[in-house]
């Protein structure tokens, strides 16, 4: 009886879902994005900027509303048709047919026929990469509506930091009559990133009850971003090991694949929470830092109870961590009773473990080995911070570390510098402490009047317009005109006689004195290899000086992309990630600006400024712990030697180690020269 009674479900199941795809309306209600965004690209390239406007507007609109109903749909059907752990497989399979038909029904309620919105791969990724964003600044900018145009581009900015002429239209923006601050706000700006970014910069400024009410809301919006990101794991999966096999798996191998992959997304949703926008890597032990913000920020209001609570929440990521372990033990004793952590953290964490017992399952169904990854981990422990010494009453000064993976000033502290100047002439001028840094040095002397003018002669001999950085005649800024020259390309041009062999074979020269002196200087214990050597000269362009807000180059850092928000450098690419040291030596004073800059990471408040003259050379480490630009040339032409160097030899320059066999070439040949004219009968 009860095997007839569960046939009957099972088909009736069935029949639903057939009728739902075939009585399913003929329209759609919603507008497909792909479609509305192709039609305002369409009409960027037809000047018809109030259609990109609208397009695109309407794209972002639809793009966000299918996203929501599915989150929406997806939970609802989940709660109305739950599987019941004591049921048998014809009531599980009844509960999996009606769950899909509640979707079905409850999707195409609001958006119509879903087949209308299956969206191209690329498609998704520009909605990724917030690319219709572009399109409307660019609009509105030509709408003369410039706080909206303001508004677009930040948000653009915001996911690709690295754009860079993105940042000179906000430059622009900024300038123009009408736009107010508050006008740069990112569209797309996750609520619980926003919150914990605000309740961080109150923290930091020891506005503690403030500061906990935006972590506060930062915790209440990350679950919840949490539940949808899940939800959205619900969806199509790839099973792209599988695509060049002839896939044909049974029922529950089909059912095990597809799940695993799930558990899969909603396991990586800990990365996608903690990782801002235009970023690839998380910022570590995000949600973990909540509560350790939070446990001190209520310590300093006087609020114990609810301190120790969030302390008693911070160790169920990070079982016994020794500092707040003592911070704990410090509570009870000032409360006198035992505090459990909040709920909201239990049940994640219990959540957090099944997943991954059942990932370890999956995986061995899959023949894959799974390895486990802390996803809080807090980079080995932290040393003297929010510890309560034994016997005092107070604490410690303290601020978490959010990412010291990608903070590199912490490591290179411990660097050495003061080494020997290798070359008598070389002066120093300023050390670390003088230019307010780390691993930072400033010489003169480095090289004399007549190799900085034979050096320019070179420059205007060889150099092209824009050659050096991928062809591009203004990378940085279209008020000056850039040209540049490799070594190798000056010594071919010596071979070829366009220029004398002697001043190809200096810049050469040059350069390797320059990496010896900054090798020395800074004490390395390994070699230093060349990642790429330039001549590049500045020049202002005549008439465009006048009203200039942007810089020569603008701050960033050498081997990580600079994200002064979040306080943060990133370590990945675009950025030159084996990059180590760079050095800038100048050949000439004589113009306008181009001072050379550091900054904090906030990439506005200078710490020091060098004055370019002949033979000057600074040497920085050229991570996030030395931000740095060139301030606008406003007159005349600004000409230097820039040099970037690694301690990877898998990453030396190839157009270096070319060089290196042109000179031996040319030294051979000079030895060999040289004894013709002593014996020609060696020849014999």
């Amino acid at each position: 009886m009860d095997v007839n009674f569960s046939i009957r479900l099972f088909f009736a199941g069935i029949f639903a879902i057939l009728q739902t795809i075939f009585l399913c309306p003929a329209y759609a209600f919603l507008e497909p994005y792909d479609l509305l965004y192709d039609n305002g690209v369409e009409a960027f390239y037809s000047s018809d900027y109030k259609n990109v406007v609208s397009y695109m507007e309407r794209a972002l609109s639809s793009y966000s509303e299918l996203r929501r109903t599915k989150v929406r749909c997806r939970l609802q059907c989940r709660d109305q048709h739950p599987f019941d752990e004591s049921s048998s497989d014809l009531r599980f399979f009844d509960a999996v047919l009606h769950r899909a038909s509640c979707l079905n029904e409850c999707i195409e309620s609001v958006v119509g026929s879903q087949s209308m919105h299956r969206v191209s791969e690329d498609v998704i990724q520009d909605f990724h990469r917030r690319i219709p964003y572009n399109y409307l600044q660019l609009a509105y900018a030509k709408l003369k509506q410039p706080d909206k145009a303001a508004a677009a581009a930040h948000t653009y900015f915001q996911a690709n930091p690295e754009h860079v002429e993105m940042s000179h239209n906000l430059e622009q923006y900024k300038a123009w009559e009408g736009v107010q601050e508050e006008n740069f706000i990112d569209r797309e700006a996750r609520p619980h990133q926003k919150a914990f970014t605000a309740g961080v910069k109150l923290y930091d400024r020891g506005e503690y009850e403030e500061a906990i009410a935006y972590f506060e809301e930062a915790l209440e919006e990350y679950y919840k971003a949490d539940v949808e990101c899940r939800a959205l794991c619900e969806g199509p999966q790839s099973f792209g090991e599988h695509e060049h096999l002839n896939y044909r798996p049974a029922l529950y191998e089909l059912i095990s694949d597809h799940f695993t992959q799930v558990l899969h997304c909603e396991h990586e949703c800990v990365r996608d929470l903690a990782t801002r926008p235009g970023r690839l890597s998380p910022m570590e032990n995000y949600l973990p830092l909540h509560y350790d913000y939070l446990q001190f920020a209520y310590f300093k209001v006087n609020m114990i109870q609810e301190a120790m609570e969030c302390a008693q929440s911070y160790l169920l990521f990070h079982e016994g961590e020794e500092f707040m372990t003592e911070n704990v033990d410090y509570y009870r004793e000032v409360l006198g009773q035992e505090v459990k952590p909040r709920e909201e953290a239990q049940r994640y964490i219990k959540r957090h473990r099944q997943e991954l017992d059942l990932l370890r399952v999956g995986s061995e169904n899959l023949g894959v080995e799974y390895t486990e990854g802390n996803y809080w981990s807090s980079s080995g422990g932290r040393e003297d911070v929010n510890r309560i010494p034994s016997g005092t009453d107070g604490w410690m000064e303290y601020v978490p570390i959010s990412e010291k993976k990608n903070v590199t000033a912490n490591e290179v502290k411990e660097l050495r510098e003061g080494g020997p100047l290798v070359y008598d002439s070389v002066r120093l001028v300023q050390n670390s402490e003088a230019l307010n840094g780390t691993q930072r040095v400033l010489f003169d002397d480095v090289i004399s009047e007549d190799e900085c003018a034979e050096l320019k002669h070179l420059a205007h001999a060889v150099m092209m317009a824009g050659d050096g950085y991928r062809g591009k005649t203004s990378p940085h800024t279209p008020n000056e005109k850039f040209e540049g020259a490799t070594v190798l390309k000056t010594l071919q041009y010596g071979f070829e006689g366009r220029i004398p062999l002697k001043s190809a074979r200096m810049f050469y020269e040059v350069s390797e004195k320059a990496r010896q002196i900054i090798e020395s200087y800074f004490m390395l214990n390994s070699t230093l290899h060349f990642s790429y050597t330039h001549l590049v000269c500045r020049t202002a362009i005549t008439g465009q000086q006048n009203v200039r807000s942007d810089l020569s180059h603008p701050i960033h850092a050498d081997n990580c992309l600079l994200d002064p928000e979040a306080n943060e450098c990133w370590k990945e690419p675009p950025a030159y990630t084996y990059r180590d040291y760079s050095a800038l030596l100048y050949l000439n004073g004589d113009f306008e600006g181009g001072e050379f800059i550091f900054t904090e990471m906030d990439a506005k408040t200078v710490t020091a400024s060098v004055k370019p003259k002949c033979g000057r050379m600074v040497g920085f480490s050229s991570g996030g712990e030395n931000p740095h630009g060139v301030r606008a040339v406003t007159g005349g032409q600004r000409c230097a030697v820039a040099l970037w160097f690694t301690l990877d030899p898998l990453f030396r320059e190839l157009e270096r180690l070319q060089a290196d066999e042109v000179m031996e070439s040319l030294n051979n040949q000079q030895q060999l020269d040289h004894g013709l004219s002593i014996n020609p009968k060696d020849e014999l």
